[in-house]
C-alpha cells in the first residue's frame, strides 16, 4: 500500500516584504509630495513602469530589440481615447476604471497580428522588422485623420457617469491611486510570468535558442506569445495614458517614444526586473524635471548614456546588485572611501562640464539676453575668458583627479573579488 506524502513549498519572507513596500511606497507617495509637479511625475512614473517592464519582457527576457514597442502602447491609448468618447456620448456602457484594459485589448490584438510577422525572424531582422512596422504606423497616422485625429489628436473626457462611492476622476488624486492599482498588478503579473515555464523557456530561447529546437520546442511561438503578453501590458499603460492626459496625438507611436523605452530600459538595466523600474523613474526624471532645468538635457542624457554604455553596460540595477554582492560578504566597508572619492572627483567633471556646455547654449540660444548668465548662483560672463578658462582647469583637474581614483578603486574592487571567490572554495571544501 503506498501513501501519497505532500510538501510544501516555503513563503519566501524577503519577497513578501520586498512587495508590501513597493505597495506601500505607491500607497503613501502623494501624502510626502502633494505639489502639482509631484503628483504629475507620480503618475507618469505609474504608467511608465508598465511599459517599460513591458517592453522588458521582449528585451530583457526574450533577447528581442524591438524598435516599435510605442506602436502597441500607442494603439492601445487611441483605442481607450475613442473608447472613452463613445461612453461620454452614451453608447457604450464602460467604467472609466476598466478602459486601461481595453487599451490592453486593442494592444493584444495588434500585436497577435503584427507580431506572427516580426517574430518569424530574431535578431538583427527582427530589430528591423520592429522598425519597418513602427514607421508604417507613424505614416498611417498621417493618412488616417479619421482614427489617429490628425494634428491634433483625438482627446476625451474622463469625467463620465454617475460618480462610484464618489470616485470621479477628476482630481488628479483619484487618477493617481486607478494608476498605482494598475502598476502594482500589472507588475505582479509581470513578474509572475517571468516565474512560469514559459518565462523560463522564453530565458532560453534569449541564452540558446538551438538548444531549445533541439529539445523540441518551438522558439518562434515562444517569442510570439511573449510578444503578444507584452503588447497587452503595453496596452494597459497607453490606456493609463489616456486617461491621466485625455488627449492622444500622433506622437505617441512616433520613433522616439520607441526610443525612449529602449533606452531607459537600458540604463535601468534590462537583466534584472527591477530595471525597468529605475529605467521609468529615471524617464519621468528627464523629461519633466530635466527639461525645465535646462535646454540641454538632451545632450546630458546622451552623455550618460554613453558612459553607462561604456563603464555599466549591465545599468543601474547591475551596478547595485554588484555592491549588495560585495555587502552580503561583508567587504562593503572597505570601499567607502574609494566611493567617496569617486563622488567627489566625479562631481567635479560633472560641474565643470555643466559649465562649459550652459554657456556655449547661452551663447547660441540666448544672446539677446546678453553675455551674462547664472549657473548655480553664480554670474558667469560667457564672453569673458576667466569663465572659460576657469572651467577648462576644473575640468582637467577633476579629470585627472577621477582616474587616480578610479584606478585605486578598480585594484581594491579586484581584491575584493578575488577574497570573495575564496571564500566561496572554502565554503565548498566544507
Amino acid at each position: 500500500m503506498s501513501t501519497q506524502a505532500y510538501t510544501f513549498r516555503p513563503w519566501n519572507v524577503g519577497r513578501i516584504i520586498l512587495w508590501s513596500l513597493f505597495a506601500l511606497v505607491l500607497l503613501v507617495a502623494p501624502k510626502l509630495f502633494t505639489s502639482s509637479l509631484a503628483m504629475t511625475m507620480l503618475t507618469q512614473m505609474g504608467i511608465a513602469i508598465v511599459v517599460c517592464l513591458s517592453y522588458n519582457m521582449l528585451l530583457g527576457q526574450g533577447g528581442m530589440l524591438s524598435f516599435g514597442h510605442a506602436v502597441y502602447s500607442g494603439l492601445g491609448s487611441f483605442a481607450a481615447i475613442h473608447t472613452l468618447n463613445k461612453v461620454g456620448a452614451g453608447e457604450w456602457a464602460i467604467p472609466v476604471s476598466l478602459i486601461p484594459i481595453v487599451g490592453g485589448l486593442a494592444g493584444l490584438l495588434v500585436a497577435a497580428l503584427l507580431g506572427a510577422v516580426s517574430t518569424k525572424k530574431s535578431g538583427n531582422t527582427f530589430a528591423m522588422i520592429t522598425l519597418g512596422v513602427g514607421e508604417l504606423v507613424w505614416s498611417m497616422s498621417l493618412m488616417l485623420p479619421e482614427f489617429f485625429g490628425g494634428e491634433g489628436g483625438v482627446s476625451g473626457n474622463r469625467v463620465i457617469g454617475e460618480p462610484v462611492m464618489g470616485i470621479t476622476f477628476g482630481p488628479q488624486t483619484q487618477v493617481y491611486y486607478l494608476i498605482a492599482l494598475y502598476c502594482f498588478v500589472c507588475t505582479v503579473l509581470m513578474f509572475a510570468f517571468t516565474q512560469t515555464p514559459l518565462g523560463r523557456m522564453l530565458n532560453a530561447v534569449r541564452d540558446n535558442p538551438e538548444r531549445v529546437e533541439f529539445i523540441g520546442y518551438d522558439t518562434q511561438r515562444v517569442r510570439y506569445i511573449a510578444f503578444m503578453i507584452a503588447g497587452f501590458f503595453a496596452g494597459i499603460a497607453g490606456g493609463l495614458y489616456t486617461i491621466n492626459f485625455e488627449i492622444v496625438t500622433a506622437e505617441v507611436v512616433g520613433a522616439h517614444r520607441s526610443g525612449a523605452y529602449l533606452l531607459f530600459t537600458f540604463l535601468g538595466g534590462a537583466l534584472f526586473f527591477f530595471g525597468p523600474i529605475i529605467g521609468a523613474v529615471l524617464m519621468v526624471l528627464a523629461t519633466v524635471l530635466l527639461s525645465e532645468l535646462t535646454k540641454a538635457w538632451l545632450l546630458y542624457l546622451g552623455v550618460f548614456f554613453l558612459l553607462m554604455v561604456m563603464y555599466a553596460p549591465g545599468g543601474i540595477s547591475s551596478l547595485i546588485m554588484m555592491n549588495l554582492r560585495v555587502a552580503a560578504y561583508g567587504f562593503l566597508r572597505k570601499l567607502w572611501t574609494s566611493y567617496l572619492a569617486l563622488a567627489g572627483t566625479g562631481l567635479t567633471v560633472i560641474i565643470a562640464l555643466s559649465v562649459m556646455i550652459e554657456m556655449v547654449y547661452h551663447i547660441k540660444l540666448n544672446e539677446a539676453l546678453g553675455p551674462e548668465m547664472s549657473f548655480m548662483g553664480v554670474t558667469l560672463d560667457t564672453h569673458g575668458i576667466d569663465a572659460w578658462v576657469g572651467a577648462v582647469f576644473l575640468l582637467i583637474t577633476g579629470v585627472g583627479c577621477f582616474e587616480v581614483a578610479r584606478r585605486e578603486f578598480m585594484r581594491q574592487w579586484g581584491h575584493i573579488q578575488e577574497e570573495i571567490e575564496a571564500e566561496n572554495l572554502r565554503r565548498d571544501g566544507q
